[in-house]
């Protein structure tokens, strides 16, 4: 059975907020040209499209947490993961603004998205703009570990991109296998938090070692999280989801479960329903959604993602780091899988 999300805020996702929103926004200040700087706010939520501020502290900065921990897991105080969390919001919202104006999406967090109030070229440069100070902010730290943080930071994010024009690509195909679409969920959701769990010890020069099996935590718990999300896109409920039931059957996403039920023996009805030209009427939504639960795809999507859970744990208990520490990274990876450890 899908878990049923989680909803209390983990207490490490406070701290995250409080030590970390006000230096985004400093470095939001600093490092962004001021038309730029009025894009960016808006898009984070701290101020109107007018400039006015909102009072809003900007998503619940779930990154930049484990950004933090990370940090603290390598034996330095949280503030040294600071710049670290900062570079990790940034890029995310960086991301946010171009996937947005890719899906042609209107709406965000309940506002209008920054491409329907400045326009397609503001908003992919300030995307841009975020980027570029990710990358800044890191350089300028005192960190010991700055250039390396750097580094796996940018790569990190081209692998997000490659896992978002795989993402694409699997539109236009018919013949999309589970092994690309584990790869695809693995660069663009798992490459970022797997960034996330280890920046900041990578920043405070920690052992690599250490920063390996925090970084493949967070791979495992990405993956987790996708699989997750996509059943939910299946067969999630309205008001937890705020999505229509079947929703991504509806778009004819390539998700894990529809690929995984896509590729299995007998499968030629829902190959048919699937990539019929014509939209899916309430009776065909509801046979696709039937024909994908026959193939076995939402048992085996509930099992990999208790297996990817129960390998990022395991990867925790190798690390060496503290009890307190090992806890928070478990609160926050069930907060955003919805699943107890």
């Amino acid at each position: 059975m899908t878990a049923t999300p989680i909803r209390t805020l983990p207490a490490a996702l406070d701290t995250g907020m409080a030590m970390v929103a006000p230096a985004l926004r400093d470095t939001v200040q600093h490092y962004l040209c001021p038309e730029m700087e009025r894009v960016a706010q808006y898009h984070h939520g701290w101020a109107d499209a007018d400039g006015r501020p909102t009072g809003a502290w900007g998503g619940k900065l779930v990154r930049p947490a484990l950004a933090l921990l990370s940090a603290r897991a390598a034996g330095s105080a949280p503030s040294a993961g600071v710049p670290a969390a900062v570079a990790m919001e940034l890029v995310h919202n960086f991301s946010l603004l171009h996937d947005d104006i890719m899906d042609g999406d209107t709406a965000r967090r309940g506002r209008a998205t920054a491409w329907t109030l400045f326009g397609v070229p503001k908003a992919i440069l300030a995307g841009d703009a975020l980027l570029t100070a990710a990358t800044a902010v890191l350089l300028d730290s005192d960190g010991a570990g700055a250039r390396s943080a750097a580094v796996s930071l940018m790569t990190s994010t081209q692998r997000m991109i490659s896992g978002q024009v795989s993402d694409v690509d699997f539109e236009r195909r018919d013949d999309v296998t589970l092994a690309e679409c584990l790869k695809m969920a693995g660069d663009k959701t798992g490459a970022l938090l797997s960034c996330a769990s280890s920046l900041g010890a990578d920043l405070v020069g920690a052992d690599p070692m250490l920063v390996g099996r925090l970084g493949a935590f967070g791979e495992h718990v990405g993956l987790a999280f996708q699989l997750v999300d996509d059943l939910l896109g299946i067969w999630g409920e309205p008001e937890r989801t705020g999505k229509q039931v079947g929703a991504d059957l509806r778009a004819r996403k390539k998700s894990l479960p529809v690929v995984k039920a896509l590729n299995a023996p007998g499968s030629d009805e829902l190959a048919a329903l699937y990539f019929d030209a014509e939209p899916l009427t309430e009776q065909q939504v509801a046979r696709v959604t039937r024909l994908v639960e026959l193939a076995g795809a939402r048992d085996w999507a509930e099992d990999e993602a208790a297996r990817q859970i129960a390998s990022a744990q395991r990867c925790l208990d190798t690390a060496g780091i503290e009890d307190e520490v090992r806890d928070d990274f478990l609160e926050i990876a069930a907060f955003i899988t919805g699943r107890r450890f």
